[in-house]
């Protein structure tokens, strides 16, 4: 029989075992609430918060277990604990783009120089350029690479790597390019400098001069500006903003345009983060293959996905050799490396032949120390780092968006890469207010840039891969506070909206 002294002194210690485990959650709610943690930022370990707190580990699992209950914080499988993102409304999306279905010429050069060369101040707050922050890079990693191999090869760092490029590089492309459904060898593969000369190879073997090239719509500007230099007009493809673009407008347009390849991003497509079904890739590859129309893929963004699955890309539907394969490191791993690949199917010896006339080589240095950095392991443990980063950036910068920036805003919902394509009220002038925040100190990328004709006039892609920080939320806040002010001069919205 317990006696009645131990029977209280074992109800008090659970009383105080329960007392102390809710003031752990409350604590942590004040943390969140405050924010001095955010949505999408891991909250103490349990282990960590048991140190800092002088408690149980059992009494920190308690505490977690409500706070997860009360749909405060969230558990992921062997990451931990995470702020869950709070319960708000996001603005609407906008609609399909709805393009005219003719071929046009690209009049973006000039612009598109403009807001690059002013984007060069080192003072400005980056909100435009699809960039990651350097600080996210394995720079101290990549540097120990790149001195390893150069000292261990050190005549083959200072030769020429003649096309097809660097061969420790083409082995680990291959082996990764597992990952996203694709069965490539080595001699598959040809190394560029950057994706921007993979591109620019792939359209000079399969196109010329005042060939029609298919194009989603919006599209990133570096591809309206690489056709406009090689003279080429595009068919602007009507896209949706989370599965890309329709297939039955582009079926539509081939039976009526004289298009000669397709440039498309399928993984998280730069502005808009769209990312096309698997099935509907492999609708797509058969749709173009059996008109023997070459698909230039560009997934540069394809390792960014926020969930645990990389989407595979049309490549692997390829059965024929009509998709070109294009990618590079920029925005994983270094952009000053200037390592990109492709994987240019039956047009390989034309990429080959192009690839030495354009430039011969590619630098060898740098493609040896990606190899060696991919050989070792590290890069996807760096891979699920950033992602991390990046899905906590874009849903910190949509939740900014929504606070500051005036009614009728719409906004994309990408699920992977680091861009967020913002619809404004429909009578704010873009490049106004471009250039009203540049004068601020803040860069962002007007609508105009995207569309070959300069249209989406009411349209902004901000950049969602710098680190969260009260700098970039003041600099949203007053972009917010520029467009409000631009909206009012010009009256009431057009179209009701």
């Amino acid at each position: 029989m317990i006696s009645p002294d131990l029977a209280s002194h074992t109800a008090a210690q659970l009383q105080c075992q329960e007392s102390l485990y809710k003031q752990i959650a409350l604590r942590i709610s004040e943390l969140i609430e405050h924010g001095t943690l955010r949505p999408g930022e891991r909250v103490p370990s349990v282990r960590k918060c048991s140190e800092q707190q002088n408690v149980s580990i059992a009494t920190v699992m308690q505490a977690y277990r409500l706070l997860e209950d009360r749909g405060v914080i969230e558990a992921r499988p062997q990451s931990g604990y995470y702020v869950r993102a709070q319960r708000w409304s996001p603005p609407p999306e906008p609609s399909m783009s709805k393009p005219a279905p003719r071929a046009v010429e690209v009049q973006v050069s000039d612009l598109v120089m403009q807001v690059v060369t002013a984007g060069r101040d080192p003072s400005l707050i980056r909100l435009g350029a699809s960039l990651p922050s350097p600080e996210l890079f394995p720079v101290r990693e990549l540097h120990r690479a790149l001195s390893s191999v150069g000292r261990r090869s050190p005549l083959t760092a200072h030769s020429y790597d003649a096309p097809p490029g660097n061969q420790a590089l083409r082995v680990q492309v291959a082996r990764r390019a597992m990952e996203a459904g694709c069965t490539l060898a080595p001699d598959d593969i040809v190394t560029t400098v950057g994706v921007t000369e993979a591109l620019n190879l792939c359209l000079r073997a399969v196109a010329k001069p005042g060939d029609v090239i298919a194009i989603e719509t919006p599209t990133f500007f570096g591809v309206l500006h690489i056709i406009e230099a090689l003279g080429m007009r595009v068919c602007e493809i009507p896209t949706y903003p989370r599965e890309g673009i329709c297939l039955d407008e582009l079926e539509a347009r081939l039976n009526c345009c004289r298009i000669k390849a397709c440039v498309f991003t399928l993984n998280f497509s730069n502005p808009l983060g769209s990312c096309m079904p698997d099935e509907k890739k492999q609708q797509l590859v058969k749709m173009l293959s059996e008109r023997e129309i070459p698909l230039i893929e560009d997934d540069i963004y394809g390792n960014l996905a926020f969930g645990p699955t990389r989407p595979k890309v049309a490549k692997a539907f390829d059965e024929n050799g009509w998709v070109m394969l294009c990618d590079s490191f920029t925005k994983t791993l270094s952009p000053g490396y200037r390592v990109g690949w492709v994987a240019p199917g039956r047009f390989k010896a034309k990429v080959e032949f192009l690839k030495y006339v354009n430039t011969a080589a590619s630098a060898s240095l740098p493609q040896m120390a990606i190899a060696e950095f991919l050989q070792n392991g590290g890069f996807d443990h760096h891979l699920r780092k950033i992602r991390r980063l990046y899905s906590s950036q874009v849903q910190l910068m949509t939740e900014a968006i929504s606070r500051y920036f005036p009614p009728g805003t719409k906004l994309t919902r990408p699920t992977g890469g680091m861009c967020l394509w913002v619809e404004l009220p429909s009578n704010v002038d873009a490049l106004k207010v471009y250039h009203l925040a540049m004068a601020a100190k803040i860069s962002t990328a007007p609508g105009p840039l995207f569309s070959a004709k300069q249209k989406y006039q009411n349209f902004l892609r901000l950049n969602c891969g710098n680190p969260w920080s009260e700098r970039i939320e003041n600099a949203v806040r007053e972009l917010g506070r520029i467009i409000t002010r631009v909206a009012s001069e010009a009256g009431r919205p057009k179209n009701g909206d």
